[in-house]
């Protein structure tokens, strides 16, 4: 019976688990599509060409013969994928047109959550008419933090070098398009698109926050600076509550730590204990299952070694209906962006956040860290300890040695030769041992020195 109770939790965890996260529509929590996994095989779901199988693509650069281990998603199919890194999913066809063998892939659910989409610049006024910048070494998060240091809402990337701001208000009148259209690589990074010639894709400033408040019952985290590389010396607190939720789901869509100290932590937002703690050395594998309506998102990085981060999808279980998922739209919204001092805030002890909202109203909530999270133990590494310990060992026996040599060799209880030997007897006190050691014995010989000096050797015997 217990068995069977075990195995039906099991089922019931494994249906919430998938229910929970079904609303979402993305595929894609990488803004250039290096993680889509999806399944569309050919370049546009409307009239698009069809993609060749990467196992008979041999005479390219990408195929499952220099890559058979299912790197970038490469195998014996045909969908579109990214394994070069390129500012979106891509495939090669077989009509080449213009010489090219390849073409990007048009996929609407290839979207990264915070990217609003590809928008046509009017020009005058432009799309975002707030305060703007050019910078040759621009990237998705350079112009996201930009515009969110001049306290705007919304961030747009434009032809690979231009950054422009604005709020939500100014996208009402404006259409989404294709982001076939821009996908222009940024001039500071060249794995990102930051728009087109005469097109803005445009960005929510709440993505690569470092720290931030969280109501909704669903919603995405970002590692700080994504999807730039996150900075060093990073300490970023995030709340999620939700009132009336029974659990938290989270499930960890990409995540790239490299550093053996840097880590993200979850804790139980009223006992702020750790819940689960995941590194290098150990990436989240499944989904993480927090019971209670308030959960703490905790990330640390040292001073080495930064990576890309991590897309974290979270959603809450109701209590009346575990099963149930809130759908999407349901006037619900999160806080708004919490700055990068929010960190350093939580760490000293008490913070106090606005939470405003787009009808005018505002609460503060106020959230109290008693105690910081575990930092990670800078302990000295096994072969270390290991090696000092061998050299004082020898350092111990070089130095045993050396007394036993000293001692026997200053002795004055030598034994002489008796008196049957042919050599002086007044001369027997003041001759040399020589002392030879070998692994197994120590064997005394008496040695005469030899006063002749065209003799080459220094000792002579009997």
């Amino acid at each position: 019976m217990d068995s069977w109770r075990a195995t039906s939790a099991l089922l019931l965890a494994g249906f919430i688990s998938s229910a929970a996260f079904r609303h979402f529509d993305s595929e894609c929590y990488t803004a250039n599509g290096e993680d889509y996994r999806g399944f569309q095989n050919q370049t546009s779901l409307h009239g698009g060409k069809p993609c060749l199988f990467w196992n008979e693509t041999f005479q390219h650069p990408y195929n499952t013969l220099k890559y058979p281990n299912g790197e970038g998603g490469l195998g014996s199919h045909n969908y579109c994928r990214n394994p070069d890194g390129d500012v979106q999913p891509w495939c090669y066809i077989a009509d080449h047109e213009d010489v090219t063998y390849w073409k990007y892939c048009d996929i609407p659910t290839c979207q990264m959550p915070g990217n609003l989409g590809c928008f046509k610049d009017t020009g005058h006024p432009p799309t975002l008419p707030g305060t703007h910048e050019i910078s040759n070494k621009l990237t998705i998060q350079t112009c996201i933090n930009f515009c969110r240091s001049q306290k705007y809402t919304l961030a747009g990337m434009e032809s690979g070098y231009a950054c422009f701001c604005g709020n939500e208000a100014d996208l009402q009148d404006h259409v989404k398009s294709s982001n076939m259209e821009c996908n222009h690589v940024c001039f500071g990074d060249h794995t990102q698109p930051c728009g087109g010639d005469g097109w803005i894709i445009v960005f929510d400033v709440r993505v690569g926050a470092c720290g931030g408040n969280y109501t909704s019952p669903t919603g995405v985290v970002y590692s700080p600076d994504f999807p730039d590389k996150y900075a060093a010396s990073r300490v970023c607190y995030w709340t999620i509550q939700v009132p009336g939720a029974s659990a938290i789901l989270f499930n960890f869509t990409f995540f790239d730590i490299s550093d053996q100290t840097d880590m993200v932590e979850l804790l139980d937002g009223y006992t702020r204990e750790v819940v689960a703690r995941f590194d290098w050395r150990s990436p989240p594998r499944e989904l993480v299952n927090i019971t209670g309506d308030f959960v703490i998102l905790y990330f640390f990085s040292d001073r080495t070694n930064q990576a890309h981060g991590f897309a974290l999808l979270y959603q809450a279980l109701r209590k009346q209906d575990p099963r149930a998922t809130v759908p999407r739209g349901s006037g619900e919204e999160e806080s708004e962006d919490a700055s990068s001092t929010l960190g350093p805030q939580l760490s000293s002890g008490v913070t106090e956040r606005s939470k405003s909202t787009t009808n005018g109203r505002s609460s503060h909530i106020l959230y109290v860290i008693t105690s910081s999270p575990g930092k990670p133990e800078h302990s000295m590494p096994v072969w270390t300890i290991y090696a000092l310990a061998a050299l004082l060992i020898l350092t111990v026996v070089a130095m045993v040695a050396k007394l036993l040599l000293h001692v026997t060799v200053k002795t004055p209880n030598i034994p002489t030769v008796s008196g049957s030997d042919s050599c002086s007897q007044s001369t027997v006190s003041s001759e040399p041992w020589i002392i030879l050691y070998r692994p197994s014995t120590i064997s005394l010989f008496k040695k005469k020195l030899k006063n002749h000096h065209g003799d080459l050797s220094p000792l002579v015997g009997h």
